[in-house]
């Protein structure tokens, strides 16, 4: 019986490669959040909350959002959720502070990860790449020019460290394969990210400055900028994700290639 049980436990097994989690806290609560505004041409469509701190609700601008009774919030056509500035009702303010500071700290962890699998590969130019579970690092821009696929299993991890930009041409597409989750994909970068023209993409972006998604660009993941974000009839998907918010610390370090039961 004892051996029965312990091929059952086994069968359970969850093989997870990859560097450590890049722990969001409370900025996994949002598909968007922005330091300095958040902008849409219209009309965007957003699924999840949106959050932009220390500037005021007239930093969302294309919305047409229009306060909640309670002020505490506000809501648009344009996003299934709910839009939060520094200036609505308590406690929104100071849930926004920490939730900023959040992504000062994610940022701060995912930009200072060392010894990577791969150093300035390719140079940092890509196209029709397959990407695995690992540390990237570009002391440079990093660009995409070609349809990519980011393949790995449910619990694998991948951070990509930009030194300079990312950007993403016209109608490049970024495809999860094996299982790979969006929420375990996190892009860090010391400059702006732009999605081009209809480009389609997964993952955690986390930028330094501003991060842009032109006409029809879309993402499954979160837009988490120390400046701006701007959109033009963009579609931000957030729901769903897995992990929800990638809150859960973690007892591995630097690496990790572990059984997770």
């Amino acid at each position: 019986m004892a051996s029965f049980l312990s091929l059952l436990a086994l069968a359970s097994v969850a093989f997870a490669t990859g560097p450590a989690p890049v722990l969001l806290g409370t900025a996994g609560n949002y598909a968007i959040l922005a330091k300095t505004g958040v902008s849409t041409v219209p009309q965007s469509v957003i699924t999840g909350d949106l959050g932009a701190s220390p500037v005021a609700q007239t930093y969302y601008t294309g919305f047409s959002n229009t306060n909640d009774q309670t002020n505490t919030f506000s809501t648009s056509q344009q996003v299934a959720g709910r839009l939060y500035a520094a200036n609505n009702a308590s406690p929104t303010p100071s849930v926004l502070t920490t939730a900023v500071s959040d992504v000062e700290t994610a940022y701060t962890d995912a930009s200072s990860r060392s010894n990577p699998d791969y150093l300035n590969l390719n140079n940092g130019n890509f196209g029709a790449y397959t990407f695995g579970p690992g540390l990237y690092k570009w002391g440079s821009d990093l660009s995409f020019n070609g349809d990519c696929i980011i393949n790995g299993g449910t619990n694998d991890t991948f951070i990509f460290q930009v030194s300079g930009e990312i950007n993403v041409a016209d109608s490049v597409k970024l495809t999860l394969a094996g299982g790979a989750q969006p929420g375990n994909v996190v892009f860090v970068s010391a400059d702006a990210t732009t999605l081009g023209n209809s480009a389609e993409w997964n993952g955690i972006m986390l930028s330094m400055t501003a991060i842009h998604l032109k006409t029809s660009a879309s993402i499954v993941g979160r837009l988490l900028a120390q400046s701006a974000v701007t959109l033009d009839a963009s579609t931000v998907q957030s729901n769903g994700l897995f992990p929800a918010n990638n809150t859960t610390s973690s007892s591995i370090s630097s690496k990790r290639s572990y059984v997770q039961l």
